[in-house]
């Protein structure tokens, strides 16, 4: 794989982590998952990347191209939605797992615009075969599904859905009888008898909805199962090199002593069983998701690096109880960039809930947090952080699994000393203003999990190791 663009525009000793403290965090790792703590967009993508040199193989495990990690190495900024991060490293392989929902137009537009870069990802990328397909109807069926929830009810029922077609897809997988597979993409004849069927579903099920909502949502409706054959057939075709049995394919990694890192998508307080529901993804987003994403047996993940932006933000509807409507809002947007990588929306923006994250580190088994974000915060003069919820006048004990009472929630917001800026230039751990330290430290305390790495910019010279990363 041809990666010159990327390795020349990023080659300081640093950054190769040659040696030294990150050295020694990332060399001893063993079977890794790196996962979200929050909402997403916690800055996954840039950890995954710095960890790949370490491993073998990188995985992803669940979602599909609703999600959007973003890696920038040296002055090239790359956004990737079903790709795993760790493609943009060369002669590592890269799995995407049969927890997936794989939209094949937005894979190979992805591999396309890494060719165009010189970056030549098929020969070290593996698709599943057990991966479901997601088709146009399923996208049309997510736009006027979610119009249809809310009619009568006003905006505010919207989940918030990126439109991706990912909840439809899951969904056709658990029906079944209306589901394809990607190892079904290389059978022609198997295809065609399949979406015969499924597509005279969907647009019945389709035009239904429309009804219901009363107006025309369904662009592009009625389906064509010939036409959609055709065009999948053709995706199939192209990605045939890549689908395989990638159970099969990582087990046998693993039993050849192969290190392998985990990369999840969205985050826990989106995973479809303990995050905020309804207002979630439809995926298992936390590190319980690996072994039936990913097709290999429990206990094969010995670390798990939880990534905790330092304040919080979420695209979408849902609770969100340190969400803040004022100018700190705006400038922590602004600073931080906070615009979905998937569909540019404006990310709603507040203060860092170590309730939350305390909840999701213990969900995953977190063994180290990965702080990113630090620079937002620099040369604000306060910080806050939610240390508690009041519910009707008491202060509950964990976290709430009904969405109803966490929207009701007033938080508990403890006030530190903010820290002077900019941060971004600090390479160790001991350059960081002591301000910016007790922050760090306090997180780690109330989670009770150590801080093992720290952002102060989106590059990878731009990752510090704590005194406290253990391998």
């Amino acid at each position: 794989m041809n990666t010159t663009n990327t390795e020349t525009a990023d080659a300081t000793p640093s950054v190769e982590v040659e040696s030294g403290p990150l050295a020694d965090f990332t060399g001893g790792l063993g079977h890794t998952a790196v996962v979200g703590l929050q909402f997403g967009d916690e800055g996954k993508g840039q950890i995954v990347d710095l960890l790949t040199r370490r491993f073998d193989v990188v995985v992803r495990y669940n979602g599909g191209a609703n999600a959007g990690h973003t890696v920038q190495i040296g002055d090239q900024k790359f956004a990737l939605h079903l790709l795993p991060s760790g493609v943009l490293w060369p002669e590592k392989l890269n799995v995407v797992g049969n927890g997936l929902v794989v939209d094949p137009a937005q894979m190979l537009k992805e591999i396309d615009a890494l060719r165009q870069r010189g970056i030549d990802v098929r020969p070290n990328l593996r698709v599943s075969d057990r991966a479901h397909v997601v088709f146009p109807y399923h996208k049309v069926q997510d736009a006027v599904l979610e119009t249809a929830l809310a009619h009568g009810r006003g905006a505010t029922e919207k989940i918030g859905t990126t439109g991706r077609g990912i909840g439809p897809a899951y969904a056709d997988k658990a029906l079944r009888g209306t589901a394809v597979r990607m190892g079904e993409l290389l059978d022609a004849d198997r295809l065609r008898e399949k979406l015969a069927h499924i597509v005279s579903v969907k647009n019945a099920m389709l035009k239904a909805l429309t009804d219901l909502c009363g107006e025309d949502a369904a662009t592009g409706t009625p389906f064509d199962a010939d036409a959609l054959t055709q065009q999948y057939v053709q995706y199939g075709r192209r990605l045939a090199p890549m689908i395989c049995d990638t159970s099969d394919l990582l087990l046998g990694k693993v039993e050849a002593g192969c290190k392998v890192l985990f990369e999840g998508a969205n985050a826990v307080l989106l995973d479809v069983d303990h995050g905020t529901y309804p207002y979630v993804t439809s995926s298992h987003c936390s590190a319980l998701g690996v072994y039936p994403g990913a097709g290999l047996p429990g206990g094969t993940v010995r670390h798990v690096v939880g990534i905790c932006k330092l304040y919080t933000s979420r695209v979408g509807g849902g609770p969100f109880p340190t969400e803040l409507h004022d100018a700190t809002s705006q400038r922590i947007r602004e600073v931080g960039g906070e615009y979905g990588t998937t569909t540019g929306r404006p990310r709603r923006c507040g203060w860092l809930d170590l309730v939350a994250i305390r909840y999701t580190s213990r969900l995953c088994g977190a063994t180290s947090l990965a702080c990113t974000g630090l620079s937002v915060l620099a040369g604000m003069e306060n910080l806050k952080v939610c240390v508690g919820y009041r519910y009707r006048g008491e202060v509950l004990k964990g976290y709430p699994s009904d969405a109803r009472i966490l929207d009701e929630v007033e938080p508990v917001l403890e006030t530190m000393e903010g820290f002077p800026g900019p941060v971004d230039q600090c390479r160790e751990f001991g350059e960081l203003p002591p301000g910016a330290r007790a922050y760090l430290q306090h997180v780690s305390s109330f989670v009770g999990v150590p801080v093992s790495l720290v952002c102060v910019g989106r590059r990878r010279d731009q990752i510090l190791a704590s005194p406290s990363a253990r391998a």
